[in-house]
C-alpha cells in the first residue's frame, strides 16, 4: 500500500532540497492538458488505449485497533529522562539517534482525528463516508519500528526521509511514524478495502501552513489479478446508476500517458493495470466531489508523479478559488509490496492525502497552529459532518525578533526550527531566513533568521518575548555550536 508518503500533505516530506528535486521530476513527467468532461483518458504510449470511466467507492469500522487499555496509555504524559523515553506506557532506551523532544511527544496524546467536532475529524469522516464498505483504522500508536516505516515499504538506505534532520527517532530502531503506511502490512492481512487515518510526525520549517505533527489518510483497494477486469466491469454496472450524475459534475483534465518515466510494472497485464488505474481515478473524483460539493464547476486535473511504492503514479489537483491546489497522490501499488503483505495474487490502487491541507481550505482556517488550539472560541465553532467557515475571534499583535549567527557545514534549518519549537512552542507564527552570506576569507556562513512571535489566544508582552529570545540564543549556542553575531 504505502500511500502515506504521497506528497499531498500540508507538510512536505523531504526538506527543501529534495522537495525541489521532486517538483522538477514531476514537471518533466507532465504533459500539456486538454479538457475531458466526466471521464479520464489513461493511455499507454504504445497502444494509446483509453479505458472509460469506472465508478465505485467503498468502509466500515474495524476491530483492528488499540485496546482500551492501550488507548488510555497513549493519553498518559510521555516522559524523557537522561537514558530513556517513555511513551504510550512503554519505555525505550535512548541512543545517538534519539532526537524526539518533549514538545513533540506531548502531541502524541492529543489524537485530534478522534474528536468528532474537530475540523480534522470532520474531513476524515466525510472522506470515509465515500468509502462505506472499507475497513477504517484510526487508533494505531504513533510509535513504530524503522522496519515498518521504511524497510517494509522499499525505501532505500540513503533515502532522505531516514535522516535525523527529517525524522523523530526514539532510538535507532524505534521512531514516530512519518506516514500512515507504516501500518500497511498489518491492515492488508485483514481486508482488500482499507482506510488508515493517523497523526504523523516530521521535522519541518515553521510557518502558517507547516507543523511538525499533522494527519494523513490513505486508502487502498485490491482485486484478484485474474478477474480484475471483469470485477471492475461489474462494479461499473452497479455504480454508474448511483454515481453517474456526480461524475458528470466534474470537469476533468487527464492526459497522463504510461511512459518509461512513469511505467507500467512488468509483472502487470496492461488491461488489468488500466482497469485499476481508471477505477482509482474515478473513485477519487467522487470523493473530491463530495468534499467540494459547494463548488458548482469543480475542475480536476491529473498529472504524472513518482513515488517509491506505486507505479504508475499520479497527483490530483483541483482548481479552487482561481488556484490549482494539490490534493493527493496515488497510483498502482508495487507488486513487491503486495507480495510482502502475503497477497501476490492481487493487484490494486492506493492513495494518500493530508487532512490539514484540505481542512485549511474548506474551513478557511488561516494558520495551521489553530488546529492544536484548546481555546473554546475555536473548538465550539464546528459540528460533526458539517463544513462551516472559521470565524476569526481575534488577531493579536506580533512581536518580531531577529537572531544571527555564524555556522559550520553541519547546520540544518530543521534542527534550528526544532530548538525554536522547544523554547517558544506555538507562540512562534513563522521563522524566515532573511539574510545569508559566506565570509570570503573564513568561508564561514552567516545566517540571519526573523522570528515572528504571535499568540493565537492572548497578547504577549515584550518582556515575555525578550526572555524567550534570550533563552533561544542560549539554546542555539549550546545545541548547535554556532557563534552568535
Amino acid at each position: 500500500m504505502a500511500t502515506g508518503m504521497f506528497r499531498a500533505a500540508s507538510q512536505q516530506w523531504y526538506g527543501r532540497t529534495a522537495r525541489m528535486a521532486m517538483s522538477l521530476a514531476q514537471k518533466s513527467n507532465s504533459t500539456m492538458p486538454f479538457m475531458v468532461r466526466g471521464a479520464s483518458a489513461l493511455r499507454t504510449a504504445s497502444s494509446q488505449k483509453v479505458l472509460r470511466p469506472v465508478l465505485c467507492a467503498s468502509f466500515h469500522s474495524s476491530p483492528f485497533r488499540l485496546s482500551s487499555e492501550q488507548a488510555n496509555l497513549m493519553k498518559e504524559p510521555p516522559v524523557i529522562t537522561a537514558d530513556t523515553i517513555t511513551v504510550g506506557g512503554k519505555t525505550y532506551p535512548k541512543d545517538a539517534f534519539s532526537n524526539v523532544t518533549p514538545t513533540i511527544l506531548e502531541k502524541t496524546s492529543r489524537q485530534l482525528h478522534l474528536i468528532p467536532t474537530h475540523p480534522i475529524a470532520i474531513i476524515k469522516d466525510l472522506i470515509a463516508s465515500t468509502f462505506p464498505d472499507f475497513k477504517h483504522y484510526d487508533t494505531f500508536s504513533p510509535v513504530v519500528t524503522t522496519k515498518e516505516n521504511f524497510d517494509d515499504l522499499l525505501f532505500a538506505d540513503d533515502h532522505p526521509g531516514r535522516a535525523v534532520t527529517d525524522t523523530y527517532y526514539v532510538n535507532e530502531k524505534i521512531m514516530l511514524r512519518t506516514h500512515t503506511s507504516a501500518h500497511q502490512l498489518k491492515v492488508m492481512t485483514e481486508s482488500d478495502k482499507i482506510l488508515v487515518t493517523a497523526d504523523v510526525y516530521r521535522r519541518d520549517e515553521i510557518d502558517a501552513s507547516h507543523y511538525p505533527v499533522f494527519h494523513q489518510m490513505e486508502g487502498a483497494q485490491l482485486f484478484d489479478v485474474k478477474t480484475v477486469v471483469e470485477d471492475i466491469k461489474a462494479l461499473t454496472a452497479r455504480d454508474l446508476a448511483v454515481s453517474g450524475a456526480a461524475s458528470k459534475a466534474i470537469q476533468t483534465t487527464d492526459t497522463t500517458v504510461i511512459t518509461p518515466e512513469n511505467p507500467k510494472q512488468d509483472v502487470h497485464d496492461e488491461a488489468a493495470m488500466l482497469a485499476v488505474a481508471d477505477h482509482l481515478k474515478h473513485s477519487l473524483n467522487l470523493m473530491i466531489r463530495r468534499l467540494f460539493s459547494h463548488e458548482k464547476d469543480l475542475q480536476v486535473r491529473w498529472i504524472d508523479a513518482t513515488f517509491p511504492f506505486t507505479s504508475p503514479s499520479w497527483e490530483m489537483e483541483i482548481l479552487y478559488q482561481g488556484k490549482w491546489l494539490e490534493v493527493l497522490g496515488c497510483g498502482v501499488i508495487r507488486q513487491d509490496i503486495l507480495k510482502n503483505a502475503g497477497k501476490p495474487d492481487k493487484i490494486g490502487w492506493a492513495f494518500g492525502l493530508g487532512l490539514e491541507r484540505l481542512a485549511l481550505v474548506l474551513f478557511g482556517i488561516p494558520d495551521i497552529r489553530l488546529f492544536w488550539s484548546q481555546d473554546e472560541r475555536f473548538l465550539k465553532q464546528f459540528q460533526p459532518s458539517q463544513i462551516q467557515k472559521f470565524k476569526p475571534f481575534s488577531k493579536y499583535p506580533a512581536c518580531i525578533k531577529d537572531i544571527s549567527f555564524w555556522t559550520g557545514e553541519t547546520f540544518h534549518e530543521n534542527n534550528f526550527c526544532e530548538i525554536v519549537r522547544d523554547v517558544a512552542g506555538d507562540i512562534v507564527e513563522d521563522v524566515q531566513l532573511i539574510d545569508e552570506f559566506t565570509h570570503p576569507k573564513t568561508k564561514k556562513r552567516s545566517m540571519c533568521y526573523r522570528i515572528n512571535y504571535r499568540s493565537m489566544d492572548r497578547n504577549v508582552t515584550n518582556a515575555e518575548i525578550n526572555e524567550l529570545q534570550e533563552k533561544l540564543r542560549e539554546e542555539v549556542v549550546n545545541r548547535m555550536k554556532v557563534d552568535l553575531r
